[in-house]
């Protein structure tokens, strides 16, 4: 799989300075982490669940979250699991058909060695599990089942925590809950893919919910977390993991009080004015913003409730021509010690120390989402990855 494999080579080719990188479910996990992009969720008990999968990988899906926790009814439990059972095994007896990363959200531990048994053959098409409300001492249980299913299976697995709880948000118990967090994931690094947050679950501890025009940022409480969880988890040290941005909530807006947050002049130089009022209508524009707030706070990738939302993480994710630019120009072997030297498009400057793990996390985004030739911008990308 790659993304934006679904449009054709020759709009690639058009599009891109380099193209997205291929990569499989056998990837190594630095690859993979860094290729999530958005990951869109569904509820296990949709009935047509293996035709949905392929449909959404044929329209540029990388990941799926198959869901058995908030998005069903506590009745609708068992019958969840009984269908993902048929339905990993419909997938399973379709060939030449590739679907995303799958993997399922479950409620407690025991689903974990439960469901790898009961998938049986399909079980090779399954990338891990994601793992509720996660603190130290919940979440311990599930890595620990997580990998007690992968040794009796012989098939790789990974945790994918989602952070949402309580005492993750109160402020007199952060710092102990994220310290407990950082603690249960180091023991299981290897197998701990990408940590998720739990922004709605956030806001519902204090009967908050965010408007379409604004975003998790604009929710100081919530910014608050978000900006304590990637200072202690996501640093570029070597200790960090990936982390990835809320979800956004909408996907149509029948009337707003702001006005539209999408500039008119990238879509005017490309005659995409179209493109941009339907973005408009959609709510697009507060979700392109907090995408992009998102990156500049160290969030990659993000949870998606809505496939509308998926063309938009991937679109923001490519590497610009000046990006890929400044970062290879840092990382030249030449500039190991150091100095400080102009941008190729001599509007900046760049340090070359300072600016290393930046400059790394930059090529492995430019590997999994590819290089945007340097008159590209994501309008075009959106416009080119919309399904015909």
């Amino acid at each position: 799989m790659r993304h934006f494999g679904h449009i054709a080579p020759e709009v690639r080719q058009r599009l891109f300075h380099r193209e997205p990188s291929a990569f499989s479910a056998d990837s190594p996990a630095r690859l993979l982490s860094a290729a999530l992009g958005a990951t869109l969720y569904s509820p296990a008990t949709r009935p047509r669940l293996a035709d949905d999968i392929v449909k959404q990988a044929g329209n540029g899906v990388v990941s799926m979250v198959l869901c058995l926790e908030d998005s069903i009814d506590d009745a609708d439990v068992a019958e969840g699991e009984e269908n993902l059972v048929r339905q990993f095994a419909d997938l399973d007896s379709r060939t030449g058909v590739e679907p995303p990363l799958l993997f399922i959200r479950v409620r407690v531990p025991e689903q974990i060695p439960d469901l790898v048994r009961r998938l049986g053959a399909g079980l090779r098409l399954l990338s891990g599990f994601v793992l509720p409300k996660f603190t130290e001492e919940r979440g311990l249980p599930f890595l620990e089942a997580m990998a007690s299913a992968e040794a009796e299976s012989g098939h790789r697995l990974f945790a994918m925590p989602v952070l949402e709880s309580p005492e993750l948000l109160y402020r007199e118990s952060r710092v102990d809950t994220l310290e407990g967090i950082a603690r249960a994931v180091g023991k299981f690094r290897d197998r701990v893919l990408a940590l998720r947050l739990g922004v709605t679950d956030f806001c519902s501890s204090y009967g908050l919910r965010r408007a379409p025009d604004m975003t998790a940022y604009d929710v100081q409480i919530v910014a608050s977390v978000i900006a304590d969880v990637v200072n202690m988890l996501g640093r570029a040290d070597g200790s960090g993991f990936t982390v990835t941005g809320p979800v956004w909530e909408y996907f149509r807006v029948s009337e707003r009080m702001f006005k539209p947050q999408l500039r008119q002049s990238p879509f005017l130089e490309v005659q995409a004015v179209e493109l941009r009022e339907k973005l408009i209508e959609h709510a697009m524009d507060g979700l392109l913003r907090e995408i992009s707030l998102d990156q500049a706070n160290g969030l990659l990738g993000k949870t998606c409730i809505h496939p509308s939302h998926v063309l938009p993480v991937h679109a923001l994710s490519v590497v610009s021509h000046e990006e890929f630019s400044d970062a290879e120009d840092i990382l030249r072997p030449e500039r190991g010690g150091g100095g400080v030297l102009r941008s190729a498009y001599t509007n900046k400057m760049n340090e070359v120390k300072p600016h290393r793990a930046w400059a790394e996390r930059t090529l492995l985004r430019a590997e999994v989402f590819g290089v945007a030739k340097e008159d590209v911008g994501f309008v075009e990308l959106l416009a080119a990855g919309i399904p015909g």
